[in-house]
């Protein structure tokens, strides 16, 4: 119980500046052992004589239960073997052995795209991130590569109407997707971003996940949970980035960590296998290390 208590307080609340002191127990965190990624590579085998003696230990252990039923646990790791410190700060991520060089040295604009067959070819791994209009995709973008201007930032939701792909290190790149539920623009150009963007999921080899931006200071939007909803039910691999989450309001409203947990608590309607996720803040600079750790394992196990 140790584990779990210290995992629960660490991951929803330490992270946050708050008014009162965090809850005793957290009941909204569901499953996680999603597939990662597009990739038909085996998990990698276990000595036989260790996995021998583990299938005779009955019952599992608490450990262990509690890494497969709240925790992402990534290939590689047992969830025996799960401790505290290799969980990311503010999410649910288990950090493994695939989880190398993260750091981002250099970043350019490859191209827009407003057609899926006119993305590049050149089948480097993406990942691609998505999320309501104005919940901060360019932001977190300038924030991941630490450059102002990578990616356009306005008050004026709706900016991005194209595929944008950054080349990052000259080895993956970072997608920008169209935001949706933009009120002020046509239902016709509505239907057109949804169209596309779909036809990139559904038809993108190289996609490795979906990073899908959820605003953390405001309560969960049913247009974010039906987005959420039809990913899954396509199989596409996604990760919730939390946003914002350095907002706080004094006099009405919940903090970002109560949105989060109310998020999660729909979801589990929906999900028997929960996404990865993780608190974000482009402002504070909160969970930018940890993602680009979370980004480097899921790309360098689709790479094997």
């Amino acid at each position: 119980m140790l584990l779990r208590n210290r995992l629960l307080f660490r991951n929803l609340t330490s992270f946050l500046p708050s008014p009162s002191p965090p809850p005793k127990s957290v009941s909204f965190i569901l499953s996680f052992n999603k597939r990662i990624a597009h990739s038909t590579h085996k998990l990698p085998e276990s000595k036989p004589q260790v996995a021998a003696s583990r299938a005779t230990k009955q019952p599992m252990s608490e450990r262990a239960r509690f890494a497969k039923t709240v925790l992402f646990v990534p290939p590689g790791v047992d969830p025996e073997d799960v401790t505290d410190e290799i969980v990311l700060p503010g999410s649910n991520i288990v950090l493994g052995p695939y989880a190398g060089h993260s750091q981002i040295k250099e970043v350019e604009f490859v191209k827009s795209s407003g057609r899926v067959k006119d993305c590049p070819k050149d089948n480097r791994p993406e990942f691609a991130i998505l999320g309501r209009s104005n919940v901060g995709k360019s932001s977190l973008i300038n924030a991941l590569v630490r450059k102002k201007e990578v990616a356009l930032t306005s008050k004026k939701p709706g900016k991005t109407q194209l595929i944008n792909h950054f080349l990052v290190n000259k080895s993956w790149y970072i997608v920008d997707l169209p935001g949706y539920g933009f009120a002020k623009a046509s239902d016709t150009a509505r239907t057109d971003w949804s169209s596309f963007t779909k036809g990139y999921f559904l038809n993108r080899e190289t996609l490795v996940a979906v990073l899908l931006l959820i605003d953390a200071s405001v309560p969960p939007q049913k247009i974010d949970l039906d987005c959420a909803n039809w990913l899954g039910r396509n199989n596409i691999p996604m990760t919730f980035v939390f946003t914002k989450c350095d907002k706080m309001k004094a006099s009405k409203g919940k903090r970002p960590d109560e949105n989060i947990r109310d998020f999660q608590e729909l979801i589990r309607e929906n999900y028997k296998q929960h996404p990865p996720w993780i608190m974000t803040s482009s402002v504070t600079g909160l969970g930018r290390d940890e993602l680009l750790l979370h980004l480097s394992q899921l790309r360098n196990y689709w790479d094997q």
